[in-house]
């Protein structure tokens, strides 16, 4: 058996401000949750829904996932940047150097994101959400292909990607060199048991090379696990 991803979560100061930005940029819809957070639902071929939960805690790092959106012109990837600025994200600089296309913004709460360029081969078959992009080895792209049952679409130089065998976006891990963890990721991925059995999604989780951790998550129905990178991840239990 494999894992579904159900979400992928953002901690949030404001919640449902930053699904407000999200919901314009993306054009999904808020649906309901019984989590503590605001989700947004896709109405395209994602698979997974956007979930911002309350958080304390101050933004001090890039992070280590991020979405990039895809263009079918210049002038469609205009109007998407254009569209993020008027909701409230900005351009920032990640390192990028001026003759790359893309363009690299924030979210009101910091959150980084790529608009990128038309024509670009690695994303063309996929949908506006062309991708998750996260920073990570070689050895998690082949853990997240056993837990997702997604096969590798990309495996080279230590870079590899996987994408679930319906389309939707693909999920990427860039290779080394890895930036060092420093406290917990802002963005995690939440799963859910595919045959509603968590206690065994657990375990199998753990023999593909996950850990059980504890975030302080305290009394909570569900279960907090690290990849082997050590990336925060949840197996929620079945509804």
């Amino acid at each position: 058996m494999t894992a579904q991803l159900v979400a992928l979560s953002v901690d949030a100061h404001d919640p449902e401000g930053l699904a407000r930005f999200w919901a314009g940029v993306l054009g999904w819809e808020q649906g309901d949750d019984p989590s503590e957070g605001t989700t947004l639902v896709p109405d395209d071929d994602t698979g997974f829904r956007l979930r911002f939960l309350p958080t304390t805690e101050p933004k001090t790092r890039q992070n280590q996932m991020h979405l990039d959106l895809t263009s079918s012109s210049l002038e469609d990837q205009q109007r998407t940047v254009a569209r993020a600025l008027e909701l409230g994200g900005r351009h920032i600089d990640v390192g990028q150097r001026p003759e790359e296309e893309h363009v690299v913004l924030a979210d009101p709460e910091g959150n980084e994101f790529c608009v990128i360029e038309p024509g670009n081969g690695f994303l063309a078959d996929c949908g506006f959400v062309g991708a998750v992009a996260g920073d990570g080895t070689q050895a998690v792209g082949y853990f997240w292909s056993e837990a997702l049952g997604w096969p590798l679409v990309w495996d080279q130089d230590e870079e590899t990607a996987v994408r679930s065998p319906h389309g939707g976006p693909k999920i990427t891990w860039g290779g080394p060199p890895v930036a060092p963890r420093t406290g917990r990721n802002r963005l995690h991925f939440d799963l859910a048991p595919a045959d509603g059995d968590l206690r065994s999604e657990v375990d199998r989780l753990v023999t593909l090379g996950a850990t059980r951790i504890d975030i302080g998550q305290g009394e909570v129905p569900w279960v907090v696990l690290a990849d082997p990178d050590g990336n925060e991840f949840c197996v929620l239990p079945p509804r």
